[in-house]
């Protein structure tokens, strides 16, 4: 199936039933389904063809899924940018995919502006979202408003294994990779969202997540359209708005990051609120300290977590029926999708032993967009390799040790060391460089950059934080900075950071004590 005719078929079946509610403002299935072929219609004359890349930098917003759908009908590949990214990480991002027409809305025109003449957007492909719209972009509304709103005619072949999303997620090696996501990948996991949230076309779904991101676009949006159900968009929901929105439109299904749990649990009164018609909590993307799930279980909501990569979508999923019994599990392999752990031998992992998780079946990635290497290495006889640790108990329920990789998550995003390590070797001051990340009680992890200073040379904390403002997204700029002699090194040559980890959290505990 085309995914951009979910909400043709639901426009027919139920015209009036509310699809989006955003900023307050209602797009029944019906008038979101002309505003699509309208966007479809807008693109096509703009000389967009099946397999071409359309980057979206957008906030959430009816927008964003009209393009969404857009791209689908037509077969053009949808790029998402995180809206936190700094111009030269956008500009890296749009020439690695060859997009060629960019979407963006008005509050950032100047971000655009500044890298228009570094990357391969065509002239007259850049499409404005907003009241101020400068001269060398088409204004969104008035575009699709001179636009027809009946169907775009295609050759009924679009789907399957076309790719339908290039989403982009850092690695190790410092450098974005976009993941390929095929219209079958899509497909499956919104069919195993349905099963795990127990979707029907009378639930309403809160999208607290970024529409860049997999969870926000294909976890919490997609699933919840594709049985013809409610979305509730914002551009940005505060915590308050949160309780506000689910009390207002009766929402029934929530997933966010832990990070905007905690915020809640902090800063709201949840008791100044009706929540009944939540019937479902779900969280996942990042270490989730069990006193976070069992302070919302005194109050009698249970959060259930969730487990994925952008590479599968969501792996693994806790029912909610074992929340409470299973405190601290990520849940057990999704429906469609073959998921193990296995040992360094290649063997699947024996109860209590710690191995990494790999996957398989219609949930993979097609691969990374043209790096035929790095997706041998990741994707080996089928199997995509997560590299995530992880353990099962007595009954088949995963539970997360660690990742292999050097990542960490500092308030839902991933940020990758090797990234910020190649920023901060540009600085003719600095030798050597690491960085990890550690416990932050608001963030969940923050980055502590360690430096070796070149011979003579000398820098402030305060000028090692300040390099890479500009450079590289606000969240992934570390948190602090500390000054070393040289860094604890393998036989090997690889730096030992799981040393530089254990050395500031005994120091931070000494200071704490005296």
């Amino acid at each position: 199936m085309n995914i951009g005719n979910w909400v043709t078929k639901w426009s027919s079946i139920r015209p009036n039933k509310v699809a989006i509610i955003y900023e307050d403002s209602t797009f029944p299935y019906h008038q979101l389904n002309m505003r699509i072929n309208k966007a479809s219609h807008l693109f096509l004359g703009l000389g967009v063809k099946r397999g071409d890349r359309v980057a979206v930098l957008l906030y959430n917003s009816n927008a964003y899924i009209e393009a969404f759908f857009a791209l689908s009908k037509i077969g053009a590949i949808l790029v998402p940018l995180n809206f936190r990214l700094a111009g030269p990480e956008l500009e890296f991002i749009l020439n690695d995919s060859g997009s060629e027409t960019l979407i963006f809305d008005e509050a950032f025109i100047e971000e655009v502006t500044s890298i228009k003449s570094n990357i391969s957007i065509m002239e007259r492909n850049y499409i404005c979202v907003g009241r101020t719209t400068p001269s060398w972009a088409i204004n969104y509304e008035k575009g699709i408003e001179k636009e027809s709103s009946g169907e775009v005619e295609t050759d009924g072949s679009i789907g399957g294994e076309d790719p339908h999303i290039i989403m982009y997620t850092s690695g190790t090696t410092g450098l974005p990779k976009g993941a390929i996501i095929s219209h079958r990948k899509t497909f499956f996991n919104v069919l195993n969202a349905d099963i795990y949230y127990g979707l029907s076309s009378h639930d309403t779904s809160l999208v607290s997540r970024a529409l860049f991101h997999s969870g926000g676009l294909l976890v919490e949006a997609a699933p919840t359209l594709y049985r013809g159900g409610t979305i509730v968009l914002r551009k940005r929901f505060r915590p308050q708005e949160i309780l506000e929105a689910i009390e207002k439109y009766r929402v029934t299904v929530l997933e966010a990051p832990a990070t905007m749990y905690n915020f809640i649990l902090h800063q709201c009164d949840l008791g100044k609120y009706d929540l009944s018609s939540l019937r479902c909590c779900f969280t996942g993307g990042e270490r989730v300290p069990p006193s976070l799930l069992k302070a919302y279980q005194e109050k009698g909501i249970i959060i259930s977590q969730i487990y994925g990569q952008t590479e599968t979508s969501t792996i693994t999923w806790l029912p909610v029926s074992e929340a409470a019994r299973k405190l601290g599990s990520v849940g057990v392999p999704v429906f469609h999708g073959e998921v193990r752990i296995v040992n360094k031998k290649g063997e699947k992992a024996k109860p209590g032993e710690v191995g990494e998780i790999v996957v398989s079946g219609s949930i993979l990635m097609s691969g990374y967009w043209e790096k035929p290497q790095q997706t041998e290495e990741t994707i080996k006889e089928g199997w995509l390799h997560t590299g995530d640790l992880a353990k099962t108990d007595g009954e088949g329920f995963f539970y997360i040790v660690d990742r292999e990789k050097d990542m960490f998550i500092s308030g839902g995003e991933n940020v990758y060391p090797a990234e910020i390590e190649k920023i901060y070797l540009e600085n003719p001051k600095i030798s050597d460089v690491a960085v990890v990340g550690v416990p932050d009680e608001k963030w969940g992890e923050v980055g502590i950059v360690f430096i070796v200073l070149k011979e003579g040379e000398v820098m402030t904390e305060e000028e090692a934080l300040e390099f890479c403002e500009g450079k590289i997204a606000k969240y992934k700029i570390p948190k602090f900075a500390t000054f070393v002699s040289e860094l604890p090194m393998t036989a090997a040559q690889k730096i030992k950071r799981y040393k530089l980890r254990e050395d500031y959290l005994r120091s931070s505990e000494k200071k704490v004590l005296s």
